[in-house]
């Protein structure tokens, strides 16, 4: 049996499931995965944290080094994410240079973090217009049943805010050794199958679905970031309603992982 009847074998039982009220592994429509959290389990970063959402698994580490600050910019600190798709992770995921998803993965996440002004860029200013702390934010997914994103978003924020910045080490003093942290952006995602919104996909939901979006919120409700994707359009009312669900799910998440 080739993989692609295979493939519409298994969205068509995911249709038939939706279709029925259920998903394949019992949730509700509007429940997560469980989500679990550890945190500083890279010696070597400044800053980690490894997020498991049922069984995707993906680890986050955030390192900081001196640098040249840019020409437009000389007073602020450098932000600069990257996600590796390892084929450990999924029999998809292949070796070599970031492919669009693995880049799709990073921009997503780092646009949460810049849009909601997370880090004070300015307070990682060490030397106006000679040196900056260079923030690197690195995605490694360990393992891929779907919603990547949610957990990488997730595991970032945990790791920016516990990570200490290497003053002694680079033998930089009257500094302060934690980053300044002004939000706290949690991503969620729902999809679109049939006529119904279902948060968190798992990853035949994902491959299933004719609609996806990614809603990154801050705690004050407003938004920092939105990734839509998918072979089918949303109506505006579906948008708003996806929005509005994504925004309550992450004030659960952040009250629950980030407080």
């Amino acid at each position: 049996m080739g993989l692609d009847i295979v493939e519409d074998i298994r969205k068509d039982y995911v249709y038939d499931l939706v279709g029925s009220g259920k998903r394949i592994d019992g949730r509700g429509f509007l429940d997560y995965r469980e989500i679990s959290v550890e945190r500083d389990l890279i010696s070597k970063a400044e800053g980690s944290a490894l997020v498991k959402l049922g069984d995707t698994s993906v680890l986050v580490g955030v390192k900081l080094e001196p640098g040249t600050p840019f020409s437009d910019a000389p007073n602020k600190g450098i932000i600069m994410t990257n996600a590796e798709l390892r084929p450990g992770a999924s029999p998809d995921f292949e070796t070599g240079p970031p492919n669009e998803n693995s880049v799709e993965l990073a921009r997503v996440v780092d646009r949460g973090i810049r849009g909601s002004g997370t880090i004070d860029l300015e307070k990682l200013c060490i030397e106006e217009g000679e040196k900056v702390w260079m923030t690197f934010i690195d995605i490694h997914a360990l393992d891929n049943d779907g919603n990547l994103v949610d957990a990488a978003a997730l595991g970032a924020i945990v790791a920016l805010l516990h990570a200490r910045i290497p003053n002694e080490h680079y033998g930089i003093t009257g500094a302060d050794d934690t980053l300044a942290i002004r939000d706290t952006p949690v991503a969620v995602t729902v999809v679109k199958i049939r006529d119904a919104i279902l948060v968190d996909p798992n990853l035949s939901e994902e491959t299933a679905a004719t609609s996806k979006l990614t809603v990154i919120s801050n705690a004050d409700g407003t938004l920092s970031g939105v990734q839509k994707s998918g072979r089918e359009g949303l109506k505006e009312d579906e948008i708003t309603e996806m929005v509005d669900i994504c925004i309550e799910k992450a004030g659960e998440i952040r009250s629950k992982h980030l407080g």
